[in-house]
């Protein structure tokens, strides 16, 4: 009588246990003559790790940086300590501390070398910052030196690992506590803190995958063209506000605010937001543009922690367009429940800026709180034009009689438009053979820019009728800095 036969899922079973034992044997031989870490752990705790519980702090991708420079501080604040290695390859992404505790018996995480990589803290500098590393240190509290392990992961989003601490401590409170400091460390010396950021999604899905420094801009105040008194209203309300921000808290008033500038494209919304940025020197700026809108919750949390602040939701109708039965965005509703969100007395600003005020969500518009001041940046007027004129021919040679004549003819065109009249000027004298520009080519690009054929043109540069021509879809704003006119460096 034969036997029955070894039903399927004992032979899987079997097959699975012999895979696992390969690999550990693979990986004990890959570790020969590597220093175990379990020992190096225990000596340090005064007992074995692995009968601790493991505290864990998630990590947003974009203050990975910030956590680096933090346990930097409260090391040395404690007294320094010792930083070592895991080894083990990529395997480490995958299991917790914990588990790589347990697994360090089957010779699988011996002691490595510590893994590092760049990081940008500003538009022209970078930090070496630990991407996989064991600090070794004491904690003074209550008169006493605790020993604790921090495992710093800058996180690995090819493997859906996210960065975060994890902190063994011996005492009780001890990891809380620690935290805590590592905590209130990353706020007080962010490296985004007074800088000029965007945020950029990972590769790897639609999170936020790190952070791009953008320079501050300089734009002078005599370089913003509006009209009589508008750039003092804007000012006052962005940056008055802050300069006066202790004598409005004492007298009760709150700081948080909002302010919408609307008005049709080239006229000048975002060269007054580039002016804005700059003035606030002290500020930290967080620009968000297109794709980059998604990311305002992550946006007001950091400007909440590094007030203050400044959010620049560029294009804000691309997301905040009126609800209806028919459509309605997800991302509407985020931007409604971060400006809510934020307290009172949070020296944040929220700057918007649209083409299209009319298709503007209503209570993102109109209820209190949310926006305080909306400013129109209308189409320039015949003297605004002139100045505009003034301010992009520098010091061309154009006679004030050209100018005068070419501002008043460019009835209903824009800041932007104004700026590549002259830019056309100058091209057609250079494509004479280098012959200095003069009133005639001025007169000349008006003329091919105001000409039916380039009724296109117009408006994609801020003519007559700009966002009115029918057939002529809007562009859409490009993610990222680069939406804002302004050169992006080193996205972490």
């Amino acid at each position: 009588m034969s036997e029955s036969p070894v039903p399927l899922e004992n032979f899987l079973d079997a097959f699975q246990r012999l895979a696992e034992a390969a690999a550990e044997q693979a990986q004990a031989r890959r570790s020969a003559g590597a220093a175990p870490l379990l020992p190096v752990l225990e000596a340090h705790l005064g007992t074995d790790p692995r009968g601790i519980a493991v505290l864990t702090e998630m990590l947003s991708p974009l203050r990975v940086v910030d956590a680096d420079v933090a346990l930097e501080r409260v090391v040395a604040a404690h007294g320094g300590g010792e930083l070592i290695g895991i080894g083990g390859g990529d395997q480490r992404w995958h299991n917790s501390l914990s588990e790589i505790l347990q697994l360090t018996t089957h010779g699988m995480f011996p002691l490595g070398p510590v893994d590092y990589h760049t990081a940008p803290v500003g538009p022209a500098e970078e930090r070496a910052t630990v991407a996989f590393g064991l600090h070794l240190f004491r904690v003074i509290r209550d008169g006493a030196r605790h020993p604790v392990a921090v495992l710093e992961r800058a996180g690995n989003p090819q493997f859906g690992q996210a960065p975060k601490l994890e902190v063994l401590a011996t005492a009780d409170g001890v990891a809380e506590a620690l935290l805590a400091e590592i905590r209130t460390a990353m706020n007080a010396h962010s490296v985004l803190r007074g800088k000029v950021v965007t945020f950029a999604p990972s590769e790897y899905g639609s999170s936020a995958g790190g952070v791009t420094f953008v320079p501050r801009p300089d734009v002078a105040a005599g370089d913003v063209v509006l009209p009589a008194g508008r750039l003092e209203r804007i000012e006052r309300h962005v940056l008055g506000i802050a300069r006066h921000r202790g004598e409005l808290l004492a007298a009760g008033q709150h700081l948080k605010r909002g302010v919408l500038l609307y008005g049709p494209p080239g006229t000048g919304k975002t060269h007054t937001v580039r002016y804005l940025v700059g003035a606030a020197r002290e500020a930290t700026v967080i620009l968000l543009s297109g794709t980059s809108l998604q990311f305002v919750h992550h946006a007001a949390e950091v400007a909440r922690a590094l007030q203050p602040a400044i959010v620049v939701l560029e294009d804000c109708d691309l997301v905040a367009e009126e609800r209806s039965h028919r459509t309605s965005s997800p991302l509407l509703f985020e931007v409604l429940d971060t400006l809510d969100g934020l307290a009172a007395d949070a020296d944040v600003v929220f700057l918007l800026t649209t083409n299209r005020a009319d298709m503007l969500e209503p209570a993102l518009a109109q209820r209190p709180g949310r926006v305080d001041l909306a400013v129109e940046i209308p189409l320039p007027g015949a003297e605004a034009r002139r100045a505009l004129l003034a301010l992009y021919a520098a010091d061309l040679p154009f006679s004030p009689a050209a100018l005068d004549e070419v501002a008043a003819a460019a009835e209903g065109t824009t800041a932007s438009f104004t700026k590549e009249l002259v830019r056309r000027a100058v091209l057609r004298a250079v494509e004479r053979g280098g012959a200095d520009v003069g009133d005639a080519d001025l007169r000349a690009a008006l003329t091919e820019m105001m000409d039916d054929g380039e009724a296109l043109t117009r408006v994609l540069v801020g003519g007559a009728g700009a966002g009115e021509t029918a057939g002529v879809t809007r562009p859409t704003a490009t993610p990222g800095a680069a939406s804002f006119g302004w050169t992006a460096h080193g996205s972490v």
